[in-house]
């Protein structure tokens, strides 16, 4: 695993004063989305299936700060959509960096050549771009050709003008454990990418493609046997040790959705951004207004084959913090 140690002091500094505090529920990262609107039409997201008069919204820099502000979330996730398309991204980006936020602008890099310049680097913010694999397997799975080619430019371009960068990649039941060592050795060991997040795909309802998502067994074998020979080791994870073990099915948790809720044009989404059971304005409204104990692996049907980093990644963060054994294992990866 590969965190920052300026990060990682301050997600364990965030966490301490949670507990002292007596918070039960809290927000690790939050899911932002000031737009659905995207250049691509991706078969395993839904997001481009909103109304054309929600595609065309942007949300006001301000609107986004205020919501950032009012839950006091260490961390954001920009996502959409695609947010370069959103006018004032560089405006909002350098707000939360301002306010000492850690932002993750999450992009697929084909308008990154364009926009660099609107951005500097910072400790504090990093382009995560989404990769599903080599070129023949990404471009299939953002359905168009020459994609993969111009992200890794793009990539290239990013890491010599000095940003972090990082990626995520999506795994699907037509993947092999060969093909996410490929795909994870290149990014890893060919392009010096930073830290590299995994996530085996949700079966998102508005999704084009629903025949390939990974069931619970299937996700556990996959990645038993890609983690194997050491590969685990030595990439570039950004994930903590336990969340790698509930990945192999060497242990397991509850689903802890709270921990990394998502906001966008439409409020806050109940329970998470793969599911939608009504918005609300105010973080604190979804706070206590969403009943999370009914969601999760064997409570609610639609969780049955969710292992997706926003419902389990927080439940092995608080699972490491709650362990002196599993704290100095995740020290030992900073």
């Amino acid at each position: 695993m590969s965190v920052s140690l300026r990060q990682s002091l301050r997600i364990g500094s965030y966490l301490m004063r949670q507990k002292l505090t007596g918070v039960k529920k809290f927000p690790l990262l939050v899911e932002l989305e000031p737009l659905f609107a995207c250049n691509l039409k991706c078969a395993g997201c839904g997001k481009i299936q909103q109304p054309h008069t929600v595609l065309k919204q942007r949300m006001p820099v301000e609107q986004a700060l205020a919501a950032i502000e009012e839950c006091g979330a260490p961390m954001v996730s920009i996502a959409g959509g695609e947010p370069l398309m959103h006018p004032q991204i560089d405006v909002l980006v350098a707000e939360l960096i301002k306010r000492k936020k850690f932002v993750f602008l999450c992009t697929n890099a084909l308008l990154l050549p364009k926009k660099l310049d609107k951005f500097k680097p910072s400790p504090y913010f990093a382009w995560v771009v989404h990769i599903d694999g080599l070129r023949e397997r990404h471009d299939e799975s953002v359905c168009k050709e020459g994609v993969f080619d111009e992200a890794v430019a793009a990539i290239t371009m990013a890491k010599e003008r000095g940003f972090k960068v990082n990626t995520n990649t999506t795994v699907f039941n037509t993947d092999t454990p060969q093909t996410v060592i490929d795909v994870l050795s290149y990014l890893n060991d060919d392009l010096g990418i930073d830290e590299m997040q995994i996530s085996p795909a949700y079966a998102y309802e508005k999704a084009p493609d629903q025949e390939h998502f990974l069931g619970v067994t299937e996700t556990r074998e996959l990645f038993r046997k890609a983690f194997g020979d050491g590969n685990r080791k030595r990439w570039r994870l950004n994930h903590t040790p336990l969340f790698l073990d509930f990945l192999e099915g060497k242990t397991d948790f509850a689903c802890t959705a709270w921990g990394i809720p998502s906001y966008s044009l439409l409020g806050w989404q109940k329970p998470c951004y793969l599911m939608s059971d009504g918005y609300v304005k105010t973080y604190k409204e979804l706070i206590e207004t969403t009943d999370w104990d009914s969601y999760g692996r064997g409570k609610d049907p639609r969780c049955a084959n969710c292992m997706a980093h926003c419902g389990y990644e927080p439940s092995a963060v608080l699972a490491t913090m709650g362990s002196l054994k599993e704290s100095l294992r995740a020290m030992r990866g900073t």
